[in-house]
């Protein structure tokens, strides 16, 4: 299969004419690689995975730097973090616009270190797995049930990798290598058994001190382990929506993971029907349609709009879309037959606020549907819903 365009190009090809410097994080085997090398082909790649590369770049930044006077692809550059500040010192004396070009699969240390040394000097993409919008590009066929088993990262699709195989090296790659980079783990099985319990809870709220209890681990430890599964984007959490309506709402986070695909394998399923079989199906399928969202925005260059919302009376609406005072809610049901107890949630959200933009039902069907008051859109046309609230 040809390489699938992805949605991230326009806004990375703005920036690089905007910025010196363009730094593109995500998770591992996520396209950053591909993406960068296909649109600035002209430029020398470096990866800092490389051995030899790294111990170059460590040990002599200014010798490294100086063999690339029109700037590079630099490829993880969280391995060798002390040459953003000899970048700095290059681009502040000529700033011409895309010369370096850097990616990192660990986002707060990347972050963190761009914050201290490239501030106002670098532009940021997140680049996630492939989106829905960015397979039907392709004119792949492909049910719901086939896309929570397999999930989106790239390579599963280009290659028509085995998921089950597939998942598998890329949770061991994960777990031997950038877990042992971050942090000092002694017993990688209890880590995995808790990577295990995460995928047990997505799409529930995050209660620590349980998952600690259940782990086996102190609270402290899960808290330290979940930042770290945030870190290399294996889980992400949806905040609570807050605001001071008279009504008591809940303050825990949601969790999720950025690949459903993954959450599926650390379940134990092994084919589509498993995934059609299973009682977590319906989180696995909120799950891939939270993350739909959350591509599109980082796609194009736009900060996550997704909360959720819930009381403590247990009235929730899986998603709450904010553009800027406007609220839009859309509910997530995987059932490819609409029903009305599908509106309650939405029902109550629009007694509680205005709703100046309408509201919507994604669901596992295959029908794009108008009913009252509400937009109704198949799981495989998230986009289409938020581009339609874009315009």
């Amino acid at each position: 299969m040809n390489l699938i365009p992805r949605t991230a190009e326009k806004y990375l090809r703005k920036v690089a004419e905007q910025y010196p410097v363009v730094t593109v994080t995500g998770p591992r085997q996520s396209g950053k690689t591909t993406l960068c090398r296909s649109v600035f082909v002209e430029k020398k790649y470096l990866s800092l995975e490389n051995l030899d590369t790294r111990q170059f770049a460590r040990e002599d930044p200014r010798g490294f730097l100086a063999g690339l006077s029109d700037g590079a692809i630099l490829d993880e550059i969280q391995n060798a973090p002390d040459l953003l500040s000899y970048i700095q010192g290059i681009v502040d004396d000529d700033d011409r616009h895309g010369r370096f070009i850097l990616t990192g699969s660990q986002q707060f240390e990347v972050t963190n270190a761009i914050n201290q040394s490239l501030a106002g000097r670098t532009a940021l993409l997140k680049l996630l797995p492939l989106s829905i919008e960015e397979l039907q590009s392709r004119q792949l066929d492909f049910s719901n049930d086939h896309l929570l088993f397999t999930g989106f990262y790239p390579r599963l699709w280009k290659d028509s990798l085995d998921p089950v195989e597939a998942l598998a090296a890329y949770l061991e790659t994960y777990v031997e290598r950038d877990i042992r980079q971050l942090i000092n783990i002694k017993d990688l099985n209890l880590f995995q058994r808790f990577l295990v319990l995460c995928a047990g809870r997505v799409g529930q709220l995050l209660n620590v001190n349980n998952l600690a209890a259940d782990a086996g681990i102190s609270h402290q430890t899960a808290r330290n382990w979940l930042t770290l599964l945030e870190a290399s984007y294996i889980v992400f959490r949806l905040p609570p929506f807050f605001t001071n309506i008279g009504k008591r709402l809940v303050k825990s986070a949601k969790l999720y993971f950025y690949d459903v695909g993954l959450a599926g394998h650390l379940l134990g399923l092994e084919s589509e029907l498993h995934v059609s079989r299973d009682p977590l199906r319906g989180n696995l399928f909120e799950n891939m349609v939270v993350i739909e969202a959350l591509k599109y925005r980082l796609h194009r260059g736009k900060r996550s709009n997704l909360n959720f919302f819930r009381d403590s009376n247990g009235k929730e609406v899986d998603l709450l879309l904010s553009f800027g005072p406007d609220l839009y809610p859309v509910e997530i049901k995987a059932g490819m037959t609409i029903n009305q107890d599908y509106f309650r949630g939405l029902d109550y959200v629009s007694k509680l606020f205005s709703l100046p933009r309408g509201r919507a039902l994604i669901y596992g069907g295959a029908e794009r549907q108008e009913r009252t008051g509400t937009s109704i859109y198949p799981a495989t046309k998230v986009h289409e819903l938020l581009a339609h609230l874009d315009a």
